[in-house]
């Protein structure tokens, strides 16, 4: 029998018999419609953490000194004990490190704290409260609705001026245009003079509460009061010269330390690849943990379909016999029943294709969690559907391809 014959009298028989086929295909649609939206969640939040939460977060071509790691964990206390008992990182580190990296570099130097601040117009609410230094606007690449950055001069001077995110904006001054109104943090008064365009969330947590304040000014007290700061942030201007920034800033700090050759660094240089490196371990555990019950669902999928074809070889006795009376062959037998189960597989892999798309948008619609749609794991589920159907109709097209015509016309 031609295979897109075979096709058709599988499609029909899911036509007729609507209730069979509905339990035949349901395991392995369940598994792939798992399979389609677990992926496309894994996937959705790697792209989203390499290309928006650590591009925002890090920077491009950047790497920030800190003292301990802020992307990774401890992997014991003894471990962290040893992290506590590291050098705190000063501003006079920064201009060690800017003398050390190649012409061009930009640097920033941050130090932050949620602290709660007040305006005359609504309740006291906490803001993610930054002091920073240097290029920091550039390298976060903040650009402003409206006023303006600091000045050289207010950077220098320490005045006690404010840009604030969106949020933080419409919250505190609802009703009036929020520049050159004051904003108290700590009970210290600030002048606005711009505010940040809207940034949107990383993983539900809002980028516009953020209050941002000149490093010399007293808002650097009230985020480091033993004047340290969380990290000193480098920019170079391309993948190559970055290396040659971070070994040189190692090397200068390990000698202003005074650390010998044996010794392991006591400080942290995060750039987005070394950032990523745990997100992916976490990432490689999730897709096995969240394609381990979809597999066991293929499985019973493809039981259920082999259960289905041998009631059906059962049922169609007679007709094999027909066909064989008539000069059909043992492979064309085997390969009409395989066909068929493959079809049956095949058309519960795409119907679950289509639930996990659906299911993996809904969930992105409602959650915080991203979802996209990996192409290879469509493929990947209509041949794993194929495959299944295939091996499932093994043994029934084999047991119908072995029948004997004579036995097989006498049944009724």
């Amino acid at each position: 029998m031609p295979i897109l014959e075979a096709v058709r009298l599988a499609l029909n028989t899911l036509r007729v018999q609507k209730l069979k086929s509905v339990f035949t295909l349901m395991g392995v649609t369940i598994a792939v419609m798992f399979l389609i939206a677990v992926i496309s969640i894994v996937e959705g939040m790697s792209k989203y953490v390499e290309e928006d939460f650590m591009g925002r977060m890090l920077g491009a071509n950047t790497f920030t000194l800190r003292r301990i790691p802020w992307f990774s964990g401890a992997s014991s206390d003894a471990e962290w004990r040893l992290w506590l008992r590291r050098p705190r990182i000063y501003p006079r580190d920064a201009k060690l490190v800017l003398d050390a990296s190649p012409p061009g570099t930009r640097w920033a130097i941050e130090s932050q704290e949620l602290l709660w601040a007040s305006s005359p117009y609504v309740r006291p609410r906490q803001v993610e409260a930054h002091a920073v230094d240097g290029d920091y606007f550039i390298i976060k690449k903040y650009n402003l609705s409206s006023g303006r950055v600091f000045s050289t001069t207010e950077m220098e001077l320490g005045t006690n001026v404010l840009v604030i995110g969106d949020e933080t904006a419409k919250y505190f001054f609802p009703t009036v245009d929020p520049i050159g109104r004051e904003l108290t943090i700590g009970g210290i008064p600030y002048t606005v003079i711009g505010i940040i365009e809207h940034q949107g969330n990383l993983f539900g947590q809002s980028l516009d509460k953020t209050a941002i304040a000149p490093f010399n000014s007293r808002l650097r007290k009230l985020t480091n009061p033993r004047g340290d700061v969380d990290g000193v942030i480098v920019q170079a201007s391309t993948a190559l010269l970055l290396e040659d920034a971070m070994e040189t800033t190692r090397e200068a700090l390990r000698s202003n330390r005074h650390m010998r050759p044996s010794e392991p660094d006591n400080f942290v240089m995060e750039t987005m690849d070394s950032a990523l490196d745990d997100f992916k371990e976490t990432m490689n555990v999730m897709t096995i943990a969240g394609t381990a019950l979809p597999a066991i669902g293929l499985i019973v999928g493809g039981l259920v379909i082999m259960n289905i074809m041998l009631v059906a070889v059962a049922e169609r006795t007679r007709e094999i016999g027909i066909r064989k009376s008539l000069g059909a062959r043992r492979r064309d037998i085997l390969s009409q029943f395989l066909v068929e189960a493959a079809t049956l597989s095949t058309v519960g892999a795409l119907i679950g294709i289509a639930l996990g798309l659906g299911g993996a948008k809904l969930i992105e619609a409602n959650t915080p969690l991203p979802a996209a749609v990996a192409p290879w794991s469509l493929v990947v589920a209509t041949v794993l559907g194929l495959v299944v159907g295939i091996i499932s109709g093994v043994y029934p097209a084999r047991r119908a391809s072995l029948l004997d015509p004579i036995e097989a016309l006498r049944q009724e």
